[in-house]
């Protein structure tokens, strides 16, 4: 199963240690080396899996130095695992420029895909996700975050961010102020662990839910924030509308699945026909 020479990006439970996949298990236990963010978190997981793989450290403050050496060891036959303190790796974690170089030296990258708070929190939010934009952790300082948040004022589509608990209730109320305070925000909390919480309101009750019970503002939070009002009702239309069409275009030829599907949705049949002939291009 595994293949000499490789090296795999291995997604790890964001909480609950279930969520290991079994092939990731056997790539974890079958490599020659797993790089982790933090040796002495990811060593929990390996014990509870009764995992003895080696282990090295690879974060933000070695990983350039690291990776000429780690080349070398695929080079010469080693497989290597490469995971995150939780979750996929690369996303809002370590390991772009180790991948990166990996690539750049003509060796194979292979994805065991699983656990991702991202995708989790999209998944049980509510808001539409045909289109998302991830920015990861908003800037720590006020002044920085707030013109962070201000290009995201008018965005088309709803947009995920990482906050820690620490800052939840500053990082939220830039949000009201800059967003304003009708703007729904999905918040979820802990997400697959014991005490996981989540919830979606106005940005202003958000903040009030949370001031009425100190135990939520603590875990590790994602945010999803809604599109902008002005698109909200335009990304719902498409949504439905690409629906209809996947459904149509069983039956129907492409212009004609568009006309029916623009007419129940909504949604603009020339953008519903364009979609059609880029997912049939080869």
């Amino acid at each position: 199963m595994i293949a000499r020479g490789h090296l795999y990006i291995v997604a790890t439970p964001i909480g609950n240690l279930a969520d290991l996949s079994p092939r990731a298990a056997a790539v974890l236990a079958g490599v020659d080396l797993i790089l982790a963010e933090d040796t002495r978190n990811s060593r929990v997981l390996m014990q509870h899996m009764g995992i003895n793989t080696p282990m090295a450290a690879l974060h933000d403050h070695n990983e350039r130095s690291a990776a000429g050496p780690l080349i070398t060891r695929l080079e010469n036959g080693d497989a290597l695992a490469l995971i995150s303190d939780a979750g996929t790796p690369l996303i809002s974690d370590p390991g772009f420029v180790l991948v990166r170089q990996v690539r750049d030296a003509g060796l194979p990258v292979i994805a065991i895909p699983g656990p991702s708070a991202l995708i989790a929190a999209l998944s049980i939010a509510g808001l539409p996700t045909d289109r998302f934009l991830f920015i990861g952790f908003l800037p720590a300082k006020a002044s920085a975050r707030r013109a962070a948040l201000e290009p995201l004022r008018h965005a088309p589509e709803t947009w995920v961010c990482y906050e820690s608990s620490h800052r939840i209730d500053d990082c939220l109320h830039d949000i009201e102020t800059v967003l304003g305070p009708q703007r729904e925000v999905f918040l979820a909390r802990e997400l697959t662990k014991r005490f996981e919480q989540s919830v979606r309101l106005p940005i202003r009750d958000l903040r009030a839910w949370l001031r009425d019970d100190p135990v939520r503002s603590k875990g590790e939070f994602v945010l999803c924030i809604a599109a902008a009002e002005a698109h909200s009702d335009e990304l719902r239309q498409l949504a439905e509308g690409r629906r209809l069409m996947a459904r149509l275009r069983q039956e129907l030829p492409a212009s004609k699945a568009a006309r029916l599907a623009a007419e129940l949705s909504g949604a603009p049949r020339k953008q519903l026909y364009d979609d059609a002939l880029a997912d049939e291009a080869p």
